[in-house]
């Protein structure tokens, strides 16, 4: 693979307002928590890849739906402000989609998410280029996924929250990555091209064909918050393999960032230029 110092990519996916609880202690079933400190910032899988991707250094294109409403244009004018363009995110009749997060004092999460616009996109709208670097993820339908997969040149799929893949999506896939719970939940995956599979503090391994060829220590660090810290690593991880980073610095980079993003207490942590994260050499 070339390579491209800054790489362009296209992210299909979910674009939410997150609402986080952080509490000392999350609540067990039918039990109420009153310490708890709100905060409102931007969330959503693909918003938060595609906005870790460009803080890395890529030229991203997002690509997915938000409301007509209050915080719909508060997201396009989030990505206008970090230089993503939103070009390719359509305006449904449905509310911008909202998560609602509990963080607890370990940084451990429970989430539930609120689909709204995420449901709404149009698949023969997305506007992908032929040929184009795709990131995508299982936040928004099948037919979504089918077509961004059939537009894509370079298709990496993130199979998070995850579900059985649309038929014909994995053989296009150049690479899958997930973590280890999806990692067991899917084992038509096991043998994708190119598979990465997280582990969490404990660094992540890189697949082709079933076959280990790199991997990569965790990187210590204070943890904050771990819901976008999956979502940083991901766009590190392909923005690295595109510009032609070898496997093993481009997941130890890509670990890096992670690191960082755990660190953060926001889901789009913020993150620096892909090579300040060092060496890995």
């Amino acid at each position: 693979m070339p390579i491209i110092p800054s790489p362009s990519l296209t992210v299909v996916g979910a674009i939410n307002v997150d609402l986080t609880a952080r509490v000392e202690r999350a609540p067990g079933p039918g039990e109420t928590v009153a310490d708890g400190i709100l905060q409102r910032g931007p969330g959503g899988k693909g918003a938060n890849q595609a906005v870790a991707a460009a803080r890395l250094g890529a030229a991203v294109r997002m690509v997915g739906a938000v409301g007509d409403d209050l915080d719909g244009r508060g997201v396009r004018a989030q990505f206008a402000a970090i230089g993503v363009d939103a070009s390719g995110v359509q305006t449904a009749d449905a509310a911008t989609g909202t998560a609602l997060i509990v963080v607890d004092a370990t940084g451990e999460n429970s989430i539930v998410v609120c689909a709204g616009a995420n449901a709404e996109i149009d698949p023969t709208a997305l506007g992908i280029h032929r040929g184009a670097a795709v990131l995508a993820q299982l936040e928004v339908s099948d037919a979504v996924i089918s077509a961004a997969a059939e537009a894509a040149g370079f298709l990496a799929l993130n199979v998070a929250p995850a579900r059985p893949l649309p038929p014909g999506v994995l053989e296009r896939c150049d690479l899958v990555i997930a973590n280890e719970t999806e990692y067991a939940q899917l084992p038509e995956v096991h043998d994708a091209a190119l598979l990465c599979v997280t582990l969490g503090a404990d660094g992540a391994r890189l697949y082709r064909r079933g076959e280990l060829v790199a991997s990569a220590a965790g990187v210590a660090t204070t943890v904050r918050n771990t819901v976008g810290a999956g979502d940083a690593f991901c766009a590190a991880l392909v923005c690295g393999l595109l510009r032609g980073d070898e496997p093993e610095a481009a997941l130890a980079r890509a670990c890096a960032v992670g690191a960082a993003a755990v660190a953060d207490d926001a889901s789009q942590p913020a993150l620096d230029l892909l090579d300040t994260y060092g060496d890995p050499a």
